[in-house]
């Protein structure tokens, strides 16, 4: 039987970039660039952006080592035991063997890539309706203190399938004429994330001290609340744009996130929400790894033990494609503290709600 990898990733951690200067090589002041790469795809606001957002909003500290977990591995226990550690320290890891193929993976940016690429007033055809669709930048402003009126990045939000025959599919989705193969695309990589989200999940509920099925025993994966999101971040950024970033500081609302990336630099995490000022920290790419982070409803599920951690893209003067995938209970699940993480001199800090009720909440309050 093949040992469990459970290691923490020192082997992949780039060398620590710098704050860009006027004394340093530019291909030193943003990351995964090259000189020739700079002139052609940034301008002077947007190296100003990338310095004003390194040095203005809080310290910065290099790279994260993030806990590796290998989902193939036969040692259930021990592996939970690294995601329990994972989500008290950092509330982000890496999960390996996770069962999404890199072929599946890539037709999913392609077919993101292509509707993005589109031009503006094809894409508002398909504009968020029921919290679906295209949104276009600065529509959502994650980080409500934000000087700015909005983010940068733009999405496509697909939620749950439901049954076409049923009439009940609140989707939208491109022309098939345009894009014959979107819609299948799409909904093969929902069902097989899905499938990786609820593995973890299992393994989150071992390390809690519950039953490994515990989510499934109490409907919380009964038609579970899943949400795909295409993003795009643009490579430029216009003067009036200086210090924005492609997605705010922010936590996620719900269970956990599963993300994939095309490898481009950006997203920062702070470990912790209060320290003055904070520290911000990248997060590296791991080929053929998935990043899942804990969002704030198992948080307050776990009664603080697990971290929701606070984290942001920043804008690194190249295009970046990610996909983001949410897994949340069923929206009638009752979300009360567990007993395996509270006590006596640590009662419950937060009162019984449901998963819908607390995270439309959420949802509504960043799309005032």
């Amino acid at each position: 039987m093949r040992a469990i990898v459970v290691d923490f990733a020192i082997k992949f951690r780039p060398k620590p970039r710098g704050d860009f200067s006027p004394d340093r090589p530019i291909d030193d002041a943003i990351p995964g660039t090259t000189p020739r790469q700079q002139i052609s795809n940034t301008s002077v606001p947007l190296l100003l952006n990338w310095r004003r957002q390194r040095s203005d909003t809080g310290a910065m500290a290099g790279s994260v080592d993030l806990p590796l977990v290998d989902l193939a591995s036969p040692d259930l226990r021990a592996a939970a035991a690294s995601v329990r550690q994972a989500c008290v320290e950092h509330g982000f890891f890496y999960v390996t063997n996770h069962g999404v193929d890199a072929a599946l993976v890539e037709a999913v940016f392609a077919e993101s890539r292509r509707f993005f690429g589109l031009p503006m007033e094809e894409k508002m055809k398909l504009q968020r309706t029921n919290h679906r669709g295209y949104t276009p930048p600065y529509a959502e402003k994650l980080d409500a203190s934000s000087e700015f009126t909005g983010d940068l990045k733009e999405s496509f939000y697909i939620g749950p399938i439901g049954d076409s025959d049923m009439q009940n599919d609140l989707n939208q989705w491109p022309s098939e004429e345009r894009f014959p193969s979107w819609k299948e695309t799409m909904k093969l990589y929902i069902a097989t994330v899905l499938d990786t989200g609820t593995r973890i999940l299992s393994l989150i509920a071992l390390g809690l001290d519950l039953d490994a099925e515990f989510f499934h025993k109490i409907g919380a994966l009964d038609c579970p609340s899943t949400f795909l999101r295409l993003l795009h971040y643009p490579a430029e950024v216009n003067e009036s744009d200086s210090g924005n970033y492609g997605a705010s500081a922010h936590s996620d609302y719900g269970a956990i996130t599963l993300l994939v990336t095309d490898g481009t630099p950006g997203l920062q995490i702070c470990r912790e929400k209060d320290r003055d000022p904070q520290l911000w920290e990248d997060v590296h790419h791991v080929d053929g790894a998935l990043i899942v982070n804990i969002g704030d409803l198992l948080e307050r599920w776990t009664n603080c033990v697990f971290r929701s951690t606070l984290h942001r893209v920043v804008a690194v003067g190249k295009e970046r494609y990610s996909v983001a995938f949410f897994l949340d209970p069923n929206y009638d699940t009752l979300v009360e503290c567990l007993e395996s993480c509270c006590s006596e001199a640590d009662p419950p800090r937060f009162p019984p709600i449901t998963s819908g009720e607390y995270i439309t909440g959420r949802i509504n309050s960043t799309y005032k």
